[in-house]
């Protein structure tokens, strides 16, 4: 549990709001660290003992050699939890009862993220369901339009067919206009011996 987790569950337990929560503990805090730094101890009935610890100069012996040295006064900060404290951990009957989702949060917190992961599910279902369907549509459209080609190219190849069957009799007329133009030179000369014999006569 970090600092936002025990101010979530302060403000749960408690009905305060999280941001008065929030400021009570770093004003907590701060008394706390401030006091002790002085070198008070700040006890808290039933929970835990802060205290600064001065440690005076004294003489040691180095552990390797044996030889004496001396030590320099230090300051250290300790936290001794209390009986209170102590035995509630030891013997979990006796630790205080919180209200129910403090902690660990309830799942109703994260009820909305699931929702919202249910309806993009639902919406991407839905969407898969309408391209399948236009997908079926079109494959049901298709053989109707394939044959409506197919009928297309068989009218288009019929009528390439005919036009070409016709074309070659249209052509013929042309071949014979040079007979009928061979047979009239021809007979012009015969007109004009009977001509020769009626000048005799």
């Amino acid at each position: 549990m970090n600092r936002r987790d025990l101010v979530q569950a302060v403000s749960t337990q408690t009905g305060v709001e999280r941001k008065e929560v929030d400021s009570v503990l770093k004003g907590f805090t701060d008394v706390v660290t401030a006091v002790v730094s002085k070198g008070e101890p700040v006890s808290i009935s039933g929970f835990a003992k802060f205290v600064k610890v001065d440690r005076p100069a004294r003489m040691g012996r180095n552990p390797q050699t044996q030889q004496p040295v001396r030590i320099k006064a230090s300051k250290k900060a300790r936290i001794t939890p209390l009986k209170g404290f102590k035995d509630a951990v030891v013997k979990t009957s006796l630790a205080p009862k919180l209200e129910r989702g403090v902690w660990p949060p309830a799942p109703a917190a994260k009820a909305p993220a699931k929702k919202t992961a249910a309806k993009k599910t639902t919406a991407a279902k839905k969407t898969t369901a309408a391209r399948s369907t236009a997908k079926r549509t079109t494959a049901r459209k298709s053989p109707a339009t394939a044959k409506t080609a197919t009928a297309r190219k068989t009218t288009a190849t019929k009528t390439s067919a005919s036009r070409a069957a016709k074309a070659p009799a249209k052509k013929a007329p042309a071949k014979k206009a040079p007979a009928k133009k061979a047979t009239t030179a021809r007979k012009a000369p015969a007109r004009k011996t009977t001509a020769r014999k009626t000048a005799a006569r």
